[in-house]
């Protein structure tokens, strides 16, 4: 008869299935909840819809797919959606550099910490309200009209521009802090030699510092990248008329479900796709 004390020996003297042990039941409840709703995603997509009664029809079909690939509209949203996308994650890589420098190579260790609680305070706040406060500010005589019109501009409003400005807002945290750790990890060595050697600072930043910390650049895109495609409430909010993905998916569920089914696809390949590109990068290391 197995007693406690011989099954403690047993996994203490085999870590392998200790450690099996204790992931299995979080990672069966993972394969459950998110491989399990991806799998029923995927496969209602080729289901259709009975036009007249708008019901579920569970047979197979392509349709969905082919007019996913033919619809000019479709097309459309889902390159625009792409490159709005593409467009927040190089705005946040533009915007994180330089603060993640400041607060990991310039300011006072002693300041450095209260800066990264500063950097990771917006994370505290409603997801709602941080988006509702950005509609006050692109509102017509909100913030942004009155900052602009001393100068003859007016405000962005509410559209394209307005969807990419709140998304840059909304994930910049999550960009600037890989990018903030791996320059603090950077050997103040390399820098002190690379000016030794006569490298100018542009030189030493694209040499040295660049190199080192494209991964963690790479690592934050993986975030701002996948939650930007994804998302549909801003564009709701900010965006006017704009239509992204996620609209056209929020539109479809109760309309068209195996046609949302297909939509949702879209942002999973590509996603995915992305994913196998950074990690050639090394950015899924750093995260």
């Amino acid at each position: 008869m197995i007693t406690v004390r011989g099954l403690a020996g047993a996994l203490h003297r085999r870590p392998r299935l200790r450690l099996a042990l204790l992931l299995a039941a979080p990672l069966l409840w993972l394969a459950v909840l998110y491989l399990g709703s991806l799998t029923v995603l995927f496969v209602s997509a080729f289901w259709t819809t009975d036009s007249f009664t708008s019901e579920v029809v569970r047979v197979w079909s392509t349709d969905n797919f082919h007019a996913l690939l033919t619809t000019p509209v479709y097309r459309e949203v889902a390159l625009r959606s792409v490159g709005v996308a593409l467009t927040v994650t190089a705005l946040c890589a533009v915007i994180a550099f330089p603060v993640a420098f400041y607060t990991a190579r310039v300011a006072a260790p002693r300041w450095r910490p209260l800066l990264v609680v500063a950097i990771l305070t917006p994370l505290w706040a409603s997801y709602l309200v941080k988006v509702y406060a950005w509609r006050l500010i692109l509102s017509e005589g909100g913030l942004a009209d009155w900052l602009l019109r001393p100068v003859g501009l007016d405000g962005p409003g509410y559209g394209l521009t307005a969807t990419v400005l709140t998304l840059t807002y909304l994930w910049l945290p999550y960009m600037i802090l890989p990018v903030h750790t791996a320059l603090e990890q950077l050997p103040a060595g390399l820098l002190d030699a690379s000016a030794d050697l006569g490298a100018r600072a542009g030189r030493t930043f694209r040499s040295v510092v660049l190199p080192m910390v494209l991964p963690a650049v790479a690592a934050g895109s993986v975030f701002t990248f996948s939650l930007s495609l994804g998302d549909y409430i801003t564009v709701q909010i900010v965006g006017g008329k704009t239509q992204l993905i996620g609209n056209l998916v929020y539109s479809n569920i109760e309309l068209n479900l195996p046609m949302a089914a297909a939509l949702g696809t879209v942002p999973v390949t590509v996603i995915v796709l992305y994913l196998l590109g950074m990690r050639r990068t090394g950015a899924l290391s750093s995260l």
